[in-house]
């Protein structure tokens, strides 16, 4: 059961990773866009390709490591603005990426999740366990996280966030929730300077999921609302 999991969720990573590089692969439908517009499409950017941690509050500890494929899907607030600026047709964005966590000493942990194509996602996490959970006791982490695009001459855009989130364990199953802050910052490329200008916002996000641990293998799924935008994912691979 869990193998056709796993396969099933790399065949769809895999064929949302060529959906979506077709996605993110122009953004030269900018000259069609007012401000407002640039605005609506920022924020749609900022929800979908900000950092996703899927992953409780609890650390990995000095030698843990937690990887996979991860998906996510977002519901775009402003589809008609992203499709005009791309050239495509989406109502819900899917967003597949390799992640990585490495645990370090004094309860940190650090990650990277990478999204390839000709235009690229790059994502950083930080995070420190405040508490480190027990049997009792549940975990508390902080988290600084942050992410890129990078190839494009149309666009550039950067994500930093601040998230605080609580977990507890039972047995082979771990939920958590947090809350946190994502700062967003979209500026058109020197083609559309004349006609757009750079946008910045910071958008509350609120985030919920389930770790779920079978062996070494394991299985986290969360949602997200950031700005009022949904995003739902789900990351399967290895965590010890």
């Amino acid at each position: 059961m869990f193998r056709q999991l796993i396969s099933t969720t790399i065949l769809c990573g895999a064929l949302t990773i060529s959906s979506n590089v077709h996605a993110l692969s122009s953004f030269n439908g900018l000259s069609a866009l007012n401000q407002l517009q640039f605005d609506l499409l920022s924020k749609d950017l900022g929800a979908s390709l900000s950092y996703k941690a899927l992953s409780p509050a609890e650390p990995l500890g000095v030698t843990g490591f937690d990887m996979g494929l991860e998906v996510s899907a977002t519901q775009l607030k402003s589809a008609s603005v992203f499709n005009s600026a791309t050239g495509t047709s989406f109502d819900t964005l899917p967003v597949p990426k390799l992640h990585i966590r490495k645990g370090l000493p004094f309860n940190i942990d650090v990650g990277i999740s990478y999204l390839p194509g000709s235009i690229s996602l790059l994502g950083y996490e930080l995070s420190y366990a405040l508490m480190e959970g027990g049997i009792v006791m549940p975990a508390v982490s902080v988290r600084v996280t942050s992410s890129k695009l990078h190839g494009s001459s149309d666009i550039s855009m950067s994500t930093l966030g601040y998230e605080l989130s609580i977990s507890k364990g039972f047995a082979m199953l771990t939920p958590y929730v947090g809350v946190g802050s994502i700062n967003v910052t979209t500026t058109p490329g020197a083609a559309y300077s004349g006609t757009l200008s750079e946008s910045s916002a910071s958008l509350f996000k609120a985030f919920y999921g389930l770790n779920m641990a079978f062996g070494l293998m394991n299985v986290a799924i969360e949602g997200d609302s950031t700005g009022g935008i949904n995003s739902y994912g789900a990351k399967v691979g290895f965590r010890f």
